[in-house]
């Protein structure tokens, strides 16, 4: 009998132990360039590789191949309370937090109180901050973070923990320093959100790039993957069917083929002035209860009204006839069309989404005559 000697025998045992590895790339062959004042949305399903990006690039991780080459003072919000220390207070930490992201003491003297402001925690901001919840934690980041002047802005989801004015607010501050031309490197669920903020999205999948380029095209493309995967795992056959369509995807037996609004895609209107939809609906006898639903969205992607619209079975094209008076504040508007098979309301398939390809621009300022987004229907009297 041979042995083999010992250093070549170890040699064997590892390179066998290594073969049963499965080695996870978190990213594999990722590259792009963002440059100054443009604004960058990253999306996809957990476990992209999305956070591990972000991370790349803040610094916090190193890849284990390829560079990255940042240009600039970067301030990053990729965890709640992140470089935070738990027994300070909050006061505390801002002043650490904001000499790290580079402020002179008297740039940090001169923010403090707007800085306090912003996150609005009340007398928290002189407790220590392991007495925080997550949303305070999550308001006092924010607000150190895009109070410190800084030329590339990372965040990564922190938006959706806030509450709805905290977003609201988060948001307009964000809006104002990109007009500033600051680069922003956005990772979130919120799809509006890319929509309003980013010049350009990524679509991550697997820690490859599956797509880059205008939103509206890359944020289509993830719902259409995203639908697609909802439908296999329900065994339905018609998963196998989705594919692109004019603004967005879908089945083509079962989609709107054709769209106008006053007889065209996009029309200017005044305040008031009477629209007139007109849609071509697909359907087979397959479906059991197809519905249309169609939406009117404002350009950030917030759904203002909308209606379901009984088709009928039957095979062919349905014509679905809407109109409407534009009673919307000044600014472009967007119709979302969705067609679904819908037996009950708890059982309900969309077998087609499309946005985009319809719209209408209130062109005059409406604001002397209502508040909001659009008026409601009231009787008003006043007694002088």
């Amino acid at each position: 009998m041979l042995l083999a000697p010992v250093p070549a025998l170890a040699r064997r045992m590892r390179a066998k132990a290594e073969a049963r590895v499965h080695h996870h790339h978190a990213l594999s062959e990722v590259g792009f360039t963002l440059r100054r004042g443009e604004a960058l949305g990253i999306i996809g399903h957990n476990g992209s590789g999305k956070s591990t990006l972000l991370q790349i690039v803040a610094g916090v991780l190193e890849p284990s191949a390829g560079s990255v080459h940042v240009h600039g003072r970067v301030a990053a919000l990729l965890e709640l309370g992140s470089g935070f220390n738990p027994e300070l207070t909050g006061r505390e930490n801002v002043r650490v937090n904001a000499a790290i992201l580079g402020l002179t003491p008297a740039q940090i003297r001169d923010r403090m109180e707007t800085i306090v402001a912003f996150a609005d925690i009340g007398d928290y901001i002189d407790e220590p901050v392991k007495t925080y919840s997550s949303g305070m934690a999550l308001r006092l980041a924010f607000a150190v973070q895009v109070h410190t002047d800084p030329d590339i802005l990372i965040v990564d989801e922190a938006l959706a923990v806030g509450d709805a004015a905290f977003q609201a607010k988060a948001m307009a501050r964000i809006d104002e320093i990109l007009r500033r031309g600051t680069t922003l490197l956005f990772v979130g669920h919120d799809l509006n959100a890319v929509k309003a903020f980013c010049h350009r999205a990524m679509l991550l999948e697997k820690g490859h790039i599956v797509l880059e380029g205008l939103p509206d095209e890359v944020i289509t493309e993830y719902l259409h993957r995203t639908h697609k995967r909802a439908l296999a795992a329900r065994q339905d056959a018609r998963a196998d069917a989705l594919e692109q369509l004019d603004g967005g995807y879908g089945l083509q037996d079962a989609c709107v083929v054709r769209a106008s609004v006053n007889g065209i895609r996009h029309a200017s209107v005044m305040y008031g002035a009477h629209l007139c939809f007109e849609l071509a609906v697909r359907r087979n006898a397959g479906i059991d209860a197809p519905y249309l639903i169609f939406d009117v969205l404002d350009g950030r992607g917030l759904q203002l009204t909308g209606r379901r619209i009984a088709l009928g079975q039957g095979d062919g094209e349905a014509i679905v006839r809407i109109a409407l008076d534009a009673m919307f504040q000044q600014g472009i508007y967007r119709i979302r069309t969705r067609v679904v098979d819908a037996p009950t309301m708890d059982r309900t398939t969309v077998l087609a989404r499309q946005e985009g390809w319809l719209s209408f621009e209130i062109v005059d300022d409406s604001r002397h005559v209502f508040t909001g987004l659009f008026p409601v229907p009231m009787q008003i009297e006043v007694d002088a």
